[in-house]
């Protein structure tokens, strides 16, 4: 049986929060954060959105773009119980639901509560009830995998609505630009163009032994750019890693600083392995600088990473891959990931969500 799969996607969902609750904020250019110096843009309204503003953006930047543009702090409780309503919402059509965040989640509705035959169907009745109970907007893909579910979703924001038929896939795929598929990021693309990779079509061109050799994930690109993504929707989710960041007071970049605060956010990540007794092989160093451009290094070992003694030493060699010296440093994340997983088709999925899941952009 051909699956049913929706993707959900909340259009500006803390932004429009805070607009359907508070009148004054609708319909100016709105950021949730912190205006100050070294704040982040956590989330845009679409009304700042036009003038250039992203989440993740320095607030300096952002109020460079759009001087007229308002701030308002975050209400991580309110959207947690938001989120909650809209969860409940797409329970009443089936319990297969794969949260990837407050704001988004996949849908198999290949067999649903209310026998609803046509997943699009499904989808307007879900975007309907979210405007209409909670005043709020949401876009939705439709297809038969997750992967063009995901884009779909993307296709037509906001108050999008967008439907990948398997007839329709392939042409869809040749045309869209290689940044829009999911899990290829900035690097990754910038990689890819200089191999003359741009869409597609290009993409699909590739052997996978050439994809594999160039791109540690090449062989789900040869899947993706085919249209194939056999992951299941999964109710329950699986811890893939656990970590933590600290955003600086000033930047650094003296190696005894920097030494320093590596040791406190290594010391911090144990203390989250021990409260959540998570256990992985993998850990990862994140450097963010000044300037925003990030770096990650990531090594492997033989045995779960659970002691500072195991793990300080192996961030400190990560950390001299990266040079600081003369590009200060804002923000240090540690993470480990990668827990042991006796499926190996399902551990390679496993592995790509942890490579492609974001890291905390709000700080």
């Amino acid at each position: 049986m051909e699956r049913k799969i929706i993707h959900i996607d909340m259009d500006a969902f803390y932004a429009s929060v805070e607009q359907r609750d508070n009148p004054e904020l609708r319909g100016i250019p709105l950021a949730v954060g912190h205006a100050e110096e070294r704040g982040v843009v956590a989330a845009a309204s679409y009304e700042a959105r036009k003038f250039g503003v992203r989440s993740a953006m320095s607030s300096q930047r952002a109020k460079r773009l759009c001087p007229q543009l308002t701030f308002v702090s975050g209400r991580m409780d309110v959207y947690k119980a938001v989120s909650r309503q809209i969860h409940e919402i797409f329970h009443e059509y089936t319990d297969i639901v794969e949260p990837l965040s407050l704001d988004e989640a996949f849908l198999d509705v290949t067999e649903n509560k209310q026998n609803i035959p046509l997943a699009v169907d499904i989808a307007k009745a879900i975007k309907q009830k979210i405007r209409e109970e909670l005043h709020l907007i949401a876009s939705a893909g439709v297809s038969y995998n997750k992967f063009l579910a995901k884009i779909a979703s993307d296709y037509r924001k906001p108050d999008g609505l967008c439907t990948i038929h398997p007839s329709q896939a392939e042409e869809f795929i040749k045309r869209l630009p290689i940044e829009s598929f999911w899990g290829i990021g900035p690097v990754t693309a910038q990689r890819m163009h200089s191999l003359g990779i741009h869409n597609g079509e290009q993409l699909r061109a590739c052997s996978q032994e050439m994809l594999t050799r160039q791109f540690g994930a090449g062989i789900l690109y040869y899947e993706f750019s085919r249209g194939i993504d056999l992951r299941p929707v999964e109710a329950v989710r699986i811890r893939k890693s656990v970590g933590c960041e600290h955003t600086l007071e000033k930047d650094i970049s003296q190696q005894s600083s920097v030494i320093i605060e590596l040791y406190h956010v290594a010391t911090e990540l144990i203390e989250r392995l021990q409260r959540t007794g998570f256990k992985g092989n993998t850990l990862t160093l994140k450097i963010k600088f000044h300037d925003f451009n990030q770096k990650t290094r990531s090594i492997t070992q033989s045995h779960e990473l659970t002691t500072l003694a195991e793990i300080l030493p192996l961030a400190k060699g990560l950390l001299k891959d990266i040079e600081y010296t003369t590009h200060p440093i804002r923000l240090i994340g540690l993470s480990v990931s990668n827990p042991y997983e006796k499926n190996e088709e399902k551990a390679r999925w496993e592995q790509l969500s942890f490579e492609f899941s974001d890291w905390d952009y709000s700080k």
